[in-house]
């Protein structure tokens, strides 16, 4: 028995069909929050894609500190850096990251690694903070 994958759609579209949608009507698609940030920003993303597939050609590589962009069906497959206020994070974008913002997958902040105590953390060890 031949175990097939199951192929990405989105709201019943696959990406193909998607990427032959401009990103105004890919705007239909999004949930309200999404379409009305897309609707008002689709000439910065539309530059952004633009900008990005010189870049691919020139196999340069796509950086941006733009971390309010919603990803749309044409960004699908890039490779793009985004900066997370200290260095740029290398993000693969995926069909189920469409309608997400660049930010997301750019956390800014570093999950807290906590150890054990230090000196003076703990009543045993506060004599020891004193000498």
């Amino acid at each position: 028995m031949e175990i097939k994958k199951k192929e990405f759609t989105y709201k019943g579209l696959t990406v193909e069909e998607l990427k032959k949608l401009g990103v105004r009507e890919f705007a239909k698609y999004l949930r309200s929050r999404q379409r009305r940030t897309v609707l008002r920003q689709f000439q910065k993303i539309e530059k952004f894609i633009n900008r990005s597939r010189e870049k691919q050609s020139k196999d340069k590589r796509i950086r941006t500190h733009q971390r309010d962009l919603v990803i749309v069906p044409q960004m699908v497959g890039m490779k793009i850096s985004i900066y997370n206020g200290n260095n740029f994070v290398l993000v693969d974008v995926t069909g189920e990251m469409l309608g997400h913002k660049f930010g997301e997958f750019a956390p800014t902040r570093n999950r807290v690694k906590h150890s054990s105590a230090g000196v003076g953390g703990t009543k045993g060890t506060r004599a020891k903070a004193k000498k």
